[in-house]
């Protein structure tokens, strides 16, 4: 049986990695923050020491033999409740993935320490920081480039039709996901062009190929389907 003060030293280790990555977490203001990822990982620390070391008088017994990664395997799976709660479905954006991952992680790192594994668990540690914070910019600035939109764009009647404005869009016909024209009145029709996997860029340059186009009154854009990073 490891002593009382290694035991400690285990669980302050879990706690001070949980913390870390709750940080990280909880400055973005997400539900799961400091304490959640510290609870987390001392628990599955507890439970890692429990299952290696806690049935260590049974085993002087004869003919008993205990496998002490049975209970640190349930972890694994039981931990998905915590992480589901964290996930929020909001219209057609899903939010928390990235949190319920974190704590999912941080429970290994508790596991990890409660094993005396602090190398690795520190090594995990710095690595989900770096995924969690480090690549942050470089996913946001990906789907920057492949937002959906929407483009309205009132004619005058009989003037232009989907083909001109398409083809005034210069954008693959791969990009085009559906058009939809209609008539509003004696005057005007208006014609709805959506757009998938186009950047910030493309969409501002449709704007001005579109104005420039003859019998074009009105053009209006609205971006949709842009992801939520967490």
């Amino acid at each position: 049986m490891i002593s009382h003060l290694e035991i400690i030293e285990r669980l302050l280790v879990a706690a001070a990695f949980g913390s870390i990555i709750g940080f990280e977490r909880e400055r973005l203001l997400w539900a799961a923050g400091i304490r959640t990822h510290m609870l987390v990982s001392v628990g599955a620390c507890l439970i890692m020491i429990v299952s290696a070391y806690g049935f260590q008088h049974i085993l002087q017994q004869d003919h008993i033999i205990l496998d002490p990664s049975r209970v640190a395997a349930q972890v694994v799976s039981g931990i998905g409740f915590l992480g589901a709660g964290s996930i929020m479905l909001r219209g057609q954006v899903v939010r928390g993935l990235t949190s319920a991952a974190s704590i999912w992680t941080v429970a290994a790192i508790g596991l990890a320490a409660g094993g005396g594994l602090y190398f690795a668990a520190a090594i995990s540690t710095v690595i989900i920081l770096v995924i969690l914070a480090g690549l942050k910019p470089i996913e946001e600035a990906y789907h920057a480039r492949i937002q959906s939109c929407r483009i309205t764009v009132k004619v005058e009647k009989d003037s232009v039709g989907p083909d001109e404005l398409t083809r005034a869009l210069k954008v693959r016909k791969a990009q085009i996901k559906r058009i939809m024209m209609r008539g509003l009145d004696d005057e005007c029709d208006e014609i709805t062009i959506h757009l998938v996997r186009v950047s910030k860029e493309e969409i501002s340059q449709s704007r001005r190929r579109l104005e420039d186009e003859p019998g074009v009154r009105d053009v209006s854009i609205q971006t949709q389907g842009k992801r939520q990073i967490d």
